[in-house]
Protein backbone atom coordinates (compact mmCIF):
# COMPACT_ATOMS: atom_id res chain seq x y z
CA UNK A 1 0.00 0.00 0.00
CA UNK A 2 1.24 3.45 -0.91
CA UNK A 3 -0.32 5.16 2.09
CA UNK A 4 -1.93 7.85 -0.04
CA UNK A 5 -5.60 8.40 -0.63
CA UNK A 6 -6.15 8.37 -4.39
CA UNK A 7 -9.61 8.55 -5.89
CA UNK A 8 -11.11 7.29 -9.08
CA UNK A 9 -12.75 9.90 -11.29
CA UNK A 10 -16.37 9.71 -12.26
CA UNK A 11 -17.86 9.13 -15.72
CA UNK A 12 -18.33 12.88 -16.29
CA UNK A 13 -14.64 13.59 -15.66
CA UNK A 14 -13.61 10.67 -17.85
CA UNK A 15 -15.83 11.73 -20.75
CA UNK A 16 -14.57 15.33 -20.58
CA UNK A 17 -10.90 14.37 -20.40
CA UNK A 18 -9.27 14.80 -23.81
CA UNK A 19 -5.52 14.92 -23.27
CA UNK A 20 -5.17 11.13 -23.24
CA UNK A 21 -6.95 10.63 -26.54
CA UNK A 22 -4.73 13.34 -28.04
CA UNK A 23 -1.55 11.60 -26.91
CA UNK A 24 -2.34 7.97 -27.77
CA UNK A 25 -1.84 8.33 -31.56
CA UNK A 26 1.57 9.94 -31.04
CA UNK A 27 2.62 7.31 -28.52
CA UNK A 28 1.41 4.56 -30.87
CA UNK A 29 3.48 6.01 -33.73
CA UNK A 30 6.64 6.41 -31.67
CA UNK A 31 6.27 2.96 -30.14
CA UNK A 32 5.10 1.07 -33.25
CA UNK A 33 8.26 -1.05 -33.30
CA UNK A 34 7.59 -2.12 -29.71
CA UNK A 35 3.83 -2.64 -29.93
CA UNK A 36 3.82 -5.87 -27.91
CA UNK A 37 6.49 -4.77 -25.45
CA UNK A 38 5.12 -1.77 -23.64
CA UNK A 39 2.20 -0.80 -21.44
CA UNK A 40 0.47 2.51 -20.89
CA UNK A 41 -0.65 3.47 -17.42
CA UNK A 42 -2.90 6.51 -17.62
CA UNK A 43 -3.04 8.80 -14.62
CA UNK A 44 -5.51 11.65 -14.68
CA UNK A 45 -4.51 14.28 -12.14
CA UNK A 46 -7.24 16.34 -10.55
CA UNK A 47 -6.87 19.35 -8.30
CA UNK A 48 -3.86 18.58 -6.10
CA UNK A 49 -1.94 20.81 -3.76
CA UNK A 50 1.84 20.94 -3.64
CA UNK A 51 1.69 18.86 -0.44
CA UNK A 52 -0.44 16.14 -2.07
CA UNK A 53 1.74 16.21 -5.19
CA UNK A 54 4.73 15.51 -2.95
CA UNK A 55 2.93 12.53 -1.40
CA UNK A 56 2.11 11.10 -4.84
CA UNK A 57 5.68 11.82 -5.97
CA UNK A 58 7.00 9.38 -3.37
CA UNK A 59 5.02 6.64 -5.13
CA UNK A 60 5.89 7.75 -8.67
CA UNK A 61 9.59 8.39 -8.12
CA UNK A 62 10.72 4.77 -8.59
CA UNK A 63 9.03 4.82 -11.99
CA UNK A 64 10.75 8.08 -12.92
CA UNK A 65 14.06 6.53 -11.85
CA UNK A 66 13.51 3.51 -14.13
CA UNK A 67 15.17 4.19 -17.50
CA UNK A 68 12.55 1.95 -19.16
CA UNK A 69 9.71 4.25 -18.10
CA UNK A 70 8.57 7.28 -20.06
CA UNK A 71 6.33 9.94 -18.55
CA UNK A 72 4.11 11.90 -20.95
CA UNK A 73 2.50 14.98 -19.43
CA UNK A 74 0.01 16.70 -21.70
CA UNK A 75 -1.03 20.32 -21.41
CA UNK A 76 -1.91 23.38 -23.41
CA UNK A 77 -0.68 26.69 -22.05
CA UNK A 78 -2.59 29.97 -21.81
CA UNK A 79 -6.20 29.98 -22.99
CA UNK A 80 -6.69 33.69 -23.54
CA UNK A 81 -9.89 35.54 -24.39
CA UNK A 82 -13.39 36.16 -23.09
CA UNK A 83 -14.59 32.75 -24.27
CA UNK A 84 -12.08 31.27 -21.81
CA UNK A 85 -12.91 33.84 -19.10
CA UNK A 86 -9.25 34.86 -19.00
CA UNK A 87 -8.00 38.20 -20.31
CA UNK A 88 -5.00 38.76 -18.04
CA UNK A 89 -2.02 40.51 -19.64
CA UNK A 90 -0.04 40.38 -16.40
CA UNK A 91 0.37 44.17 -16.28
CA UNK A 92 1.76 44.33 -19.84
CA UNK A 93 -0.35 47.10 -21.40
CA UNK A 94 2.22 48.72 -23.70
CA UNK A 95 2.74 45.75 -26.01
CA UNK A 96 0.36 43.75 -28.24
CA UNK A 97 -1.77 41.21 -26.37
CA UNK A 98 -0.11 38.24 -28.08
CA UNK A 99 3.28 39.43 -26.84
CA UNK A 100 1.91 39.79 -23.30
CA UNK A 101 0.61 36.21 -23.53
CA UNK A 102 4.03 35.07 -24.72
CA UNK A 103 5.72 36.79 -21.76
CA UNK A 104 3.19 35.24 -19.38
CA UNK A 105 3.74 31.77 -20.81
CA UNK A 106 7.53 32.14 -21.00
CA UNK A 107 7.57 33.10 -17.33
CA UNK A 108 5.68 29.88 -16.60
CA UNK A 109 8.01 27.89 -18.84
CA UNK A 110 11.06 29.34 -17.09
CA UNK A 111 9.50 28.38 -13.77
CA UNK A 112 8.90 24.81 -14.97
CA UNK A 113 12.50 24.63 -16.19
CA UNK A 114 13.60 25.52 -12.64
CA UNK A 115 12.09 22.15 -11.56
CA UNK A 116 10.65 23.76 -8.44
CA UNK A 117 7.07 22.75 -7.63
CA UNK A 118 6.57 25.52 -5.05
CA UNK A 119 7.79 28.17 -7.50
CA UNK A 120 5.40 26.82 -10.15
CA UNK A 121 2.50 26.90 -7.69
CA UNK A 122 3.44 30.48 -6.79
CA UNK A 123 3.50 31.43 -10.50
CA UNK A 124 0.02 29.94 -10.94
CA UNK A 125 -1.29 31.76 -7.86
CA UNK A 126 0.09 35.10 -9.03
CA UNK A 127 -0.97 34.88 -12.69
CA UNK A 128 -3.95 32.48 -12.70
CA UNK A 129 -2.62 31.34 -16.09
CA UNK A 130 -5.08 28.88 -17.60
CA UNK A 131 -2.59 26.06 -18.17
CA UNK A 132 -4.85 22.98 -18.49
CA UNK A 133 -2.22 20.53 -17.28
CA UNK A 134 -0.97 22.62 -14.40
CA UNK A 135 -1.66 19.83 -11.89
CA UNK A 136 0.11 17.05 -13.85
CA UNK A 137 3.02 19.47 -14.39
CA UNK A 138 3.05 20.19 -10.65
CA UNK A 139 3.08 16.44 -9.96
CA UNK A 140 5.95 15.89 -12.41
CA UNK A 141 7.95 18.68 -10.76
CA UNK A 142 7.33 17.19 -7.31
CA UNK A 143 8.39 13.77 -8.61
CA UNK A 144 11.61 15.23 -10.00
CA UNK A 145 12.26 16.91 -6.65
CA UNK A 146 11.71 13.58 -4.90
CA UNK A 147 14.05 11.88 -7.36
CA UNK A 148 16.74 14.51 -6.79
CA UNK A 149 16.43 14.07 -3.01
CA UNK A 150 16.77 10.27 -3.30
CA UNK A 151 19.48 10.42 -5.96
CA UNK A 152 21.62 13.50 -5.32
CA UNK A 153 24.22 12.49 -7.91
CA UNK A 154 21.78 12.56 -10.79
CA UNK A 155 21.10 15.66 -12.82
CA UNK A 156 17.61 16.57 -14.01
CA UNK A 157 16.94 19.13 -16.70
CA UNK A 158 13.72 20.30 -18.32
CA UNK A 159 13.98 22.15 -21.62
CA UNK A 160 11.23 23.59 -23.76
CA UNK A 161 11.63 22.76 -27.44
CA UNK A 162 8.84 24.73 -29.10
CA UNK A 163 6.21 27.37 -28.32
CA UNK A 164 3.36 28.68 -30.44
CA UNK A 165 -0.07 30.32 -30.24
CA UNK A 166 -3.18 29.44 -32.21
CA UNK A 167 -3.55 33.13 -33.14
CA UNK A 168 -1.91 36.45 -32.37
CA UNK A 169 -4.37 38.41 -30.28
CA UNK A 170 -4.40 42.14 -30.87
CA UNK A 171 -7.92 43.03 -29.65
CA UNK A 172 -9.79 42.20 -26.48
CA UNK A 173 -12.32 40.32 -28.60
CA UNK A 174 -9.64 37.91 -29.93
CA UNK A 175 -8.85 34.54 -28.43
CA UNK A 176 -5.89 32.20 -28.48
CA UNK A 177 -4.54 28.97 -27.05
CA UNK A 178 -0.81 28.58 -26.46
CA UNK A 179 1.13 25.37 -26.98
CA UNK A 180 4.54 24.35 -25.68
CA UNK A 181 6.51 21.14 -25.90
CA UNK A 182 9.38 20.18 -23.69
CA UNK A 183 11.46 17.28 -22.52
CA UNK A 184 12.79 16.21 -19.14
CA UNK A 185 16.13 14.42 -19.08
CA UNK A 186 17.70 12.69 -16.11
CA UNK A 187 21.33 11.66 -16.16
Amino acid sequence: SSGINAEYGDVYDDENEHSLEMQYPYIAKVMQGYKDNFKIVSIIVGDVSVEHARQYAKVLEPLLADPHTVFVVSSDFCHWGSRFSYCNVNGETNIPIWQAITKLDKLGMDTIESLNSSAFQSYLSKTSNTICGRRPILLLLATVEEHSARNPRTESKFSFLHYSQSSKCVRQSDSSVSYASGVLTIS
